[in-house]
């Protein structure tokens, strides 16, 4: 079986992989690329496996006239700019002492040494230069059946690192078949282990939630990870029973998927205009304004947010005509400026008056003119 696409036979990439075969090193694509290749997904990022050393690869692709970024050498990994696409070439490794979090590793000249220590099978899928896929595990089964399987034994590869677990069901949400489930053995193993999930950076855990959420239908891998006990454990006091009806309803944001799942969102190291938004999100469905006040105060797509997020919390639909209603309260102008009722108001006096006029001409469909309020 063979692998193609435009990113495989980009001439930057080819001569990248020529260099390094003609000093007798191996050059192969390895992880998402070949994974998202053979499933006919978007390919976004290229990493390449290779028995070079960083400074080999260094060497022949700076003498190729590349440019190298050592992104993480301590890794094994550096950063190839050819043919102005960026290229992560690490050398094959294989785990000398895991701890759940962090692996030491040691260089490898073994394609199969640096398969075993990957986390699922799919992720263990290899392609030469011209594109002939190489599976050293036996994954290419599991990757067409679209089943998400650890590597070796499941408990052994979440030891390894906890966040494999979030990482296994994140998977599932992108990769896997809904209609064939969840494979059972990771299951029972994320189960047996979720405890470890507290021995991670809150900042990792965010980061693999933002991605699980951002899938087209996260909603099954987020029921399996609540009866698992997974959810609890990387977003305490979460729910996941709005989700399903909020992806339904047809929002695909993540942030507003987050929103409904509730719990101790403040733990996950959002940036401050994610949490910003956040806490709006989840104070508006509460506060019950009108789908036009939202849409005026914060525009569409955040009014849109807030809806769905209302009607799947609240398990019932949407009011009618909400869409028309965002839209109309999004063009609206409030037509009184400060500047209006001075001098004769100042300060607290004259806040009070703009926003109760601001009231009445909201409360009227925005359609009091100037006039009118002023009158």
């Amino acid at each position: 079986m063979k692998v193609d696409g435009a990113w495989l036979t980009q001439p930057g990439t080819q001569s990248l992989c020529d260099a390094l075969r003609k000093a007798n090193f191996q050059a192969l694509f390895v992880g998402g690329c070949v994974r998202n290749a053979l499933l006919g997904e978007p390919v976004n990022d290229i990493d390449i496996a290779s028995d070079a050393t960083p400074e080999d690869v260094t060497k022949l692709a700076e003498h190729a006239g590349f440019r190298v970024i050592p992104t993480g050498i301590d890794h094994g990994t550096v950063t190839v700019i050819a043919g102005s696409h960026p290229h992560e070439v690490t050398t094959f490794r294989r785990d000398i002492e895991t701890n759940g979090r962090h692996a030491v590793v040691a260089y490898s000249t073994d394609i199969a040494e640096d398969a075993a220590r990957r986390d699922f099978t799919m992720n263990a899928l290899y392609a030469r230069p011209d594109g002939t896929v190489v599976d050293p595990l036996g994954g290419l089964p599991d990757l067409l059946a679209r089943r998400v399987r650890f590597v070796g034994n499941a408990e052994d590869r979440i030891r390894e690192d906890y966040l494999r677990i979030l990482r296994f069901f994140r998977f599932f949400a992108w990769y896997g078949d809904r209609t064939a489930g969840i494979e059972p053995e990771g299951l029972a193993a994320c189960a047996a282990h979720y405890a470890g999930i507290e021995t991670l950076s809150r900042e990792r855990v965010g980061a693999e939630l933002r991605k699980l959420l951002a899938a087209p239908n996260p909603s099954q891998a987020v029921a399996s990870m609540a009866q698992a006990g997974v959810l609890s454990a990387a977003l305490a006091g979460s729910d996941a029973r709005a989700l399903p009806i909020l992806v339904h309803l047809g929002e695909e944001d993540w942030l507003p998927r987050l929103a409904v799942l509730g719990g101790d969102s403040d733990s996950l190291r959002l940036s401050r205009g994610e949490m910003a938004q956040l806490r709006l999100i989840r104070e508006e469905v509460s506060a019950l304004r009108s789908a036009a006040e939202l849409g005026y105060r914060h525009g569409a797509v955040l009014a849109r947010s807030i809806i769905l997020c209302r009607a799947a919390l609240l398990e019932m639909p949407p009011p009618s005509g909400w869409e028309n209603q965002i839209s109309q309260g999004s063009r609206a102008v409030f037509p009184i400026a400060a500047a209006d009722l001075m001098p004769d108001l100042q300060g607290k006096a004259l806040g009070d008056a703009l926003r109760g006029m601001e009231r009445r001409w909201i409360d009227s469909g925005f359609r009091l003119d100037k006039a009118a309020l002023l009158g």
